[in-house]
């Protein structure tokens, strides 16, 4: 799998931006991603050292759709936490000011076109 394959978008949060502090960066990945595949990914793509990395399966939630409300199951993700050396950063988490002209970084602008989109 290409580094694109396997990162499918950061997860921008108030928790996860929080761990920004602590140089802990959250990232939506494939499911059947390992973290070796993980790793070497983050480290091509943002030119990086991954010093280590922490992966949870999401589980989907039962939701009620339609007019009916019958109750269906969302896609079940994977997320997980890479650390980087103190030294370094990952610029897609700071403010949009600190980022290129358009808000977007060419990373994220990647992932995104690759993605479609979609969380899968």
């Amino acid at each position: 799998m290409e580094q694109t394959d396997i990162l499918i978008k950061p997860i921008i949060s108030e928790k996860s931006l929080s761990q920004v502090g602590f140089n802990w960066y959250t990232f939506s990945v494939k499911p059947k991603s390992s973290k070796p595949e993980i790793k070497k990914a983050i480290e091509e793509m943002f030119s990086v050292k991954v010093l280590a990395i922490k992966t949870m399966n999401i589980k989907g939630k039962v939701r009620r759709v339609g007019r009916k409300q019958r109750p269906t199951l969302t896609s079940s993700w994977k997320k997980a936490m890479v650390l980087l050396p103190k030294e370094q950063k990952i610029d897609l988490f700071e403010a949009p000011s600190s980022a290129s002209p358009g808000g977007i970084s060419p990373a994220t602008k990647a992932i995104a076109d690759k993605s479609g989109g979609k969380n899968e």
